[in-house]
Formats: C-alpha cells, structure tokens, sequence
C-alpha cells in the first residue's frame, strides 16, 4: 500500500524532462512508483495532480536560520560595519531559547517556499537542531567557529564542537552535523589548519564563507599573499566536501582549484546584491565542473528565506552577467536549487524525483493566472511562481506543510516569542 500517490500529476526527472499525467506513489519515506498507468495497489492518501507539478524539494545550501530575528537590522551598511557595527553585537546578546524560537521561524518561511533541506552555520546549534526535528525539516549545520566566538577554548579547540555534536547522532539522518571556520578574515591560520584537520579525522564536511567581498580577496592577498580560496587549499580544508558560500570575487585559477576539490559553491545572489558584494561568476562556475548550488543566506541580509526569489534571481543575473539569454534554463536551475543542493550535503539519494530516492516533494498549483496558460511549467516556477503557489510540502514521505501551513509548528506562539525576544535584545544594546 503507497502512503501516498499522486494521480495524473506532472513532474520534473531526474534528467530535467518535463513528465507529464503520471503517477507517483510513495511508501515511507521513498518513492516507490512511476508511471504512465495508474498502479493496482490502494493508497492511505490519493491527492489529485490535475493542473499541478511536483519538484523535488529544494535544498537551501546557506543559511544562519536564527538570524531571522535580525531581520531588517542593520540596513543600508557594507558588509564589515554591518558585521562589526551591527550584527556581532546583537548576537552577543542572544540565548539558547532565542535561537530556538528564531529558527522555528525561519525553518516556517522555509517550508513554505519549498525547502527540504538546509545548511546552517551558527552557533547554539542544540537549539537549531531541536527546532529542525520538532518541524520534520532536514539540515546538515555547523558551528561557525572563529578567532572571535566568545566560548573557542584555546586549549580544547574542538570542546565547543564535541559537546554538541556528539549527544545529537539523528538515526533518521534528517539532521547531520559537519564543520566549519567562519571565514578567512575571522580566523587565525592556525585555527583554520587545526579544524580541517579535525574534519578529515572524523569524516566530516565542511562550511565555509569564501571570496564574498572585494575587500576579503584583497586583504588576504596582502595578508598571506594567496587568496581565500588558495589559503583554505593550503590548510587542507578542501581535503573534505566542503561547501562555500558566496564565490562573488573568485580568479579563474581559484574556480580551478574548486572544480578540481569538487567544493560546493552556494550562491547567494539577493544577499550579495543587498550587501553590494557583487555578482558571482555562477555560470561560469558550473562551466568549470563546479557543484554549483543555491541558498538565500540569512534573513538579516536577504531579508527572506524564499527559495523561490532566489532561484528566479540567479536566473536572471547570470543572463544578465554573460549577456547570453540561453544560459540558466530553466531546468538547469531548479537542478541548481534540488539535486546539486542535496550532493552538497552528502545526501545521494535526495533531491530528485526517481524510484528508490527519498520522497523529499513539493506539489506548485497552476491554477492561478500568472502560471497559466501552463505548456511551460518549469520556466512558471522560476521566473513566475510564489511561495503561495506551493500547496504541499513532503519531506521523507510526511507532509509538513500544507496550504502554506507548517504541520509540526505553533506559528502564533513562535511569532509572539520572537517578537519579545526582538524587544529584549534592542532594550539590552
């Protein structure tokens, strides 16, 4: 018996081709059928798929989902005075429940606009795990550890790593914990070497922030005569699955050396347009055999954590960028935002729709007038769609969010706590 089936549904392959009137039947937490015929064996739940198109879930490849209690503070600043000035301060201030309730919040917004999965670098990651397996969500999340974190011992480096890593061992492997320097400018080489180091020993992946800012490839040049990108090869951070986000200010030489590492670029184009970081070379990334990716960043920076407007601006930047019409298409991107996202995490047997993977699904209606008439569904959902189009939102064949309706979030209280925490903290600065 299927959990679920979806009738006469369309739905991108793994592949990009656009299937039209099938069937999709889900046992478990997988998919267990395709088809052109609808299957002999009965269902707890039929949905009917008649004018709707079923996408892999996107994966969200960088993000601080506490951050969304920051959202709107700190507007109008260049990314070292929004950092120094604004940012750091007010996360000084921040508690374990603080952490909890803000990513509740942002773990809503994003399911609602189709994410599956995401990967975080924060810090009190406890509190971001309990929040993610209360919601159903999937998150592979670091400790962004640098020179400057308040609780770094500097004789038990990893301690702060292992007394949240070790008791938080998810045997559904919904939530996977990995490693991560924040950024070159906010770590000692030392500090850099001893946690690749680190990573390698476990078997860890790694998060990093690379080559954002103009500034941060200039400076490292100065500072250590090689850039970001050179420098995290020459501490043997790359000697792991490393993801990194943002890339804008990359040489050629350094798109290289990630084609070659098979590093993840996460690109985050609203964030790196706000902060007036720049444009990343995305395309020509993904050109070079880069894993190229998507993610929305922070909500203190973007200010939202809609996939959507992510994925429909990366599209159109590269067009713009490359001054080629043709690049981008759209099946290409949402691979972007699924399939490329879940090997970033390590998660082989997520973000696409194929018998055997994970039922990691989300069910767009095109009903609405601006994703009709609806012959070309997939270029609708890039560069048409909402977060509002997106009726229902699977995740390991459960649904979590239906109707924009998160299934395992009290959004009213979470909203309230977040509201009163917001005060508190602005009270205390």
């Amino acid at each position: 018996m299927f959990d679920l089936l979806f009738e006469k549904v369309a739905y991108m392959d793994e592949t990009g081709t656009l299937c039209r009137e099938r069937y999709v039947g889900v046992t478990g937490d997988r998919i267990r059928y395709l088809g052109t015929d609808k299957p002999p064996e009965a269902a707890r739940r039929t949905i009917d798929g008649s004018h709707r198109l079923l996408l892999p879930g996107f994966v969200n490849t960088h993000c601080h989902v506490p951050m969304t209690l920051l959202r709107g503070y700190g507007e109008g600043l260049r990314l070292q005075d929004w950092l120094y000035t604004r940012i750091f301060p007010f996360e000084g201030k921040l508690t374990g429940d603080d952490v909890y309730y803000a990513s509740l919040l942002g773990i809503a917004e994003m399911l609602r606009s189709g994410v599956s999965s995401f990967t975080d670098m924060y810090f009190e990651c406890d509190r971001i795990i309990e929040a993610c397996t209360e919601s159903g969500i999937k998150a592979n999340i670091a400790w962004g550890i640098s020179g400057q974190d308040p609780s770094f011992e500097a004789n038990s480096r990893y301690g702060i790593v292992e007394r949240w890593m070790t008791p938080y061992r998810d045997p559904t492997g919904r939530v996977r914990t990995e490693q991560s320097v924040h950024a070159e400018y906010t770590c000692s080489e030392a500090l850099v070497r001893d946690v690749a180091a680190y990573a390698k020993a476990h078997g860890a992946r790694m998060q990093v922030h690379l080559a954002e800012t103009k500034t941060e490839q200039a400076e490292c040049i100065e500072r250590h005569g090689v850039t970001p990108t050179r420098f995290f090869l020459d501490c043997g951070v790359f000697e792991v699955p490393t993801t990194a986000a943002h890339c804008v200010w990359v040489t050629p030489e350094d798109i290289g050396i990630l084609a070659d590492h098979g590093v993840t670029m996460a690109h985050c184009p609203t964030s790196n347009l706000k902060l007036a970081s720049g444009i990343a070379p995305a395309w020509a990334m993904h050109q070079a055999g880069v894993n190229v990716s998507i993610g929305t960043d922070g909500a203190s920076s973007n200010n939202n954590l809609n996939m959507l407007e992510e994925i429909a601006l990366a599209a159109l930047l590269q067009k713009a960028k490359t001054g080629d019409p043709t690049v981008m298409h759209p099946a290409e991107v949402l691979r972007m935002a699924s399939r490329n996202g879940a090997i970033s995490q390590g998660r082989e047997d997520c973000g696409q729709i194929a018998e055997g993977c994970k039922a990691d699904l989300i069910l767009f209606d095109l009903s609405a007038p601006h994703l009709q008439p609806e012959d070309e569904m997939l270029a609708h959902v890039v560069h048409a769609a909402s977060a509002e189009d997106i009726c229902m939102n699977v995740i390991d064949g459960q649904v979590v969010c239906e109707n924009g309706v998160p299934c395992h979030i009290d959004l009213e209280r979470v909203i309230f706590e977040v509201n009163a925490r917001k005060r508190r903290i602005l009270s205390e600065l």
